[in-house]
């Protein structure tokens, strides 16, 4: 075994308040950048009032449960594909509030397709953009 296989990190417990603070701290930071109201970011985390705002305001209390983390999966890979695909920041962060023409959108925005509320709402658009950057659809 090669030293730097023997001296490799032990596996991240993703399961923990600390990795759930994290992982919200980057989904606020996207939100700033997407320019979301509040409402916007509740109906994106799929989450109560109450939630919500101890999450933003740093308290978090306990790990996330598997959908508010499938939800956080698909809106990093949502990010990550517009930083691909559009590299001037302000170009990636206006792309999901512009009227879009794929068939997927009807007209509207990514971002009025990602609030209808349901996890295969944020897939979908995560979906597109990964076919869009040649990546797993």
């Amino acid at each position: 075994m090669s030293a730097v296989l023997a001296h490799r990190s032990p596996p991240v417990d993703l399961q923990t308040p600390a990795a759930a603070a994290a992982a919200l701290r980057t989904f606020f930071n996207i939100a700033a950048a997407w320019d979301l109201s509040n409402a916007e970011q509740q109906r994106l985390l799929g989450c109560g009032r109450t939630a919500f705002f101890d999450w933003k305001a740093g308290r978090v209390k306990s790990a996330l449960d598997g959908a508010t983390l499938e939800r956080l999966s698909h809106l990093f890979g949502i990010y990550g594909s517009l930083q691909i695909l559009l590299p001037l920041p302000e170009r990636a962060n206006a792309w999901i509030k512009k009227a879009n023409s794929a068939p997927l959108f009807g007209g509207r925005s990514a971002l009025d397709r990602m609030l209808g509320g349901q996890v295969s709402d944020l897939f979908v658009v995560r979906q597109y953009l990964d076919a869009q950057r040649g990546g797993w659809a």
